[in-house]
């Protein structure tokens, strides 16, 4: 081959891979921009408000699951309740919202989710990005089906103090048979579920706190479906982690009785940040009872807010702390712990 067609060669060889670098050059950032724009919201962290800025849209009455209601205590003869709860949605497009579920209080004897001071909870966090789900469970009045194990530990307690012992079951299966309900409906209201928020106040936050610490089983697997035919409409399979627990002035009581009852010790260095504010001169729940979690919160080096509401007694909903008020205290903490977005 003569040097005129090995340069002629040499040439084309040359305009080749300069082709192809120019190709590489210009084809990989259309790719890689191409794939940021299919990003899932869902991996994404939620955006919300730091004012109220949506409208509240609300579904009430929605069935979340079933539960037993006896005659007498621990009696065969038994009732069917639906269990509901309440759905405030921003009126927003996003597909991409973190939820926040709040459970009422009333010593597990009464209550409803739509107290007065739940609705202005509700209007606080869903206008300004949240779902908001406030959800009623079993009382004391519906006795509910109990795990034998617990009645048999009922007979250690005061007489009168059996029967709201005995209420505290159903109450915190029912509350977390809703929150898996939000798990298997988060597309349908935009929910992402990896932003979890569960609080509540008094019984409520004593549900709060077992739910967020508790492992998915417990308060779930202790009875049988031939106990209880209704656990089938609970959303068996269906899992969740919660991010954030808010305790208005509760306790680790439902924690406490799986330990008694069952030898089982849940809290340890996973457990979700708590928020507490609790009164320091509460005649319901003491004091005390704050202090102790704190401690346990301290112990594992657990994220924690943790606000005394210098002489105050129970339910003191309108307590604020330097000029702030409790639901804009668990904002600024809720946001942080959870890395939201806030405009």
């Amino acid at each position: 081959m003569d040097i005129k067609k090995i340069l002629i060669l040499k040439d084309k060889r040359m305009n080749r891979l300069l082709q192809i670098v120019i190709l590489t050059i210009f084809l990989i950032p259309v790719e890689m921009k191409a794939g940021s724009q299919a990003t899932d919201p869902q991996k994404t962290a939620p955006t919300v408000q730091s004012k109220p800025t949506y409208d509240v849209l609300l579904k009430e009455d929605i069935v979340y699951a079933q539960g037993l209601s006896h005659e007498s205590p621990h009696s065969s003869q038994s009732t069917i309740m639906l269990l509901k709860l309440d759905v405030y949605q921003p009126a927003n497009e996003s597909k991409n919202r973190p939820v926040y579920l709040f459970i009422h209080g009333g010593g597990f004897a009464g209550g409803t989710k739509q107290q007065e001071r739940i609705k202005t909870l509700a209007d606080f966090y869903t206008s300004r990005g949240w779902v908001f789900i406030s959800a009623d469970y079993r009382l004391k009045k519906n006795k509910g089906t109990v795990p034998q194990e617990w009645i048999d530990y009922s007979v250690n307690l005061p007489k009168e103090k059996v029967r709201q012992y005995l209420a505290i079951y159903p109450a915190i299966r029912d509350a977390k048979a809703a929150l898996r309900w939000v798990v298997a409906n988060a597309q349908e209201y935009g929910i992402n579920t990896d932003f979890i928020t569960i609080g509540g106040g008094s019984a409520g936050a004593v549900t709060a706190v077992t739910i967020g610490i508790s492992r998915p089983e417990d308060y779930r697997d202790e009875l049988t479906l031939d106990q209880d035919p209704t656990l089938a409409s609970t959303n068996l399979d269906q899992t969740y982690e919660v991010r954030t627990i808010v305790d208005f002035w509760g306790s680790k009581i439902g924690l406490d009785i799986l330990n008694e009852v069952y030898g089982h010790q849940r809290f340890d260095g996973n457990a979700p940040s708590l928020f507490i504010a609790h009164g320091t001169k509460d005649p319901t729940v003491p004091f005390k009872k704050a202090k102790d979690l704190k401690a346990i919160y301290e112990a594992n080096d657990l994220p924690l807010a943790y606000y005394p509401l210098k002489d105050k007694g129970h339910g003191a909903w309108g307590a604020s702390v330097d000029g702030k008020k409790l639901e804009e205290l668990a904002f600024k903490f809720i946001v942080e712990q959870q890395s939201l977005i806030v405009e």
